[in-house]
């Protein structure tokens, strides 16, 4: 969940029967840009086995959690 002062942006939709802007189709594309590499990132640490089959402490988890995060930082 947001934290006080965080910002969401979200992409604009289009209402039924008309068209979206020139500027609206500027900004989601801008906005897909910068969405798609994250949308990979977390599909691929979901591929990662350790996550769907550890069965341990939380403190562990997050510890292996951090490690994945780095690795797939410098791959």
């Amino acid at each position: 969940m947001p934290q006080t002062g965080d910002t969401v942006a979200v992409a604009h939709r289009r209402r039924p029967g008309k068209d979206l802007t020139v500027k609206q189709r500027c900004v989601n594309r801008a906005h897909s840009r910068l969405r798609w590499p994250v949308e990979r990132t977390i599909a691929s640490v979901k591929t990662w086995r350790i996550l769907r089959t550890a069965r341990c402490r939380p403190t562990t988890m997050t510890s292996i959690g951090r490690a994945i995060l780095t690795l797939e930082t410098h791959r």
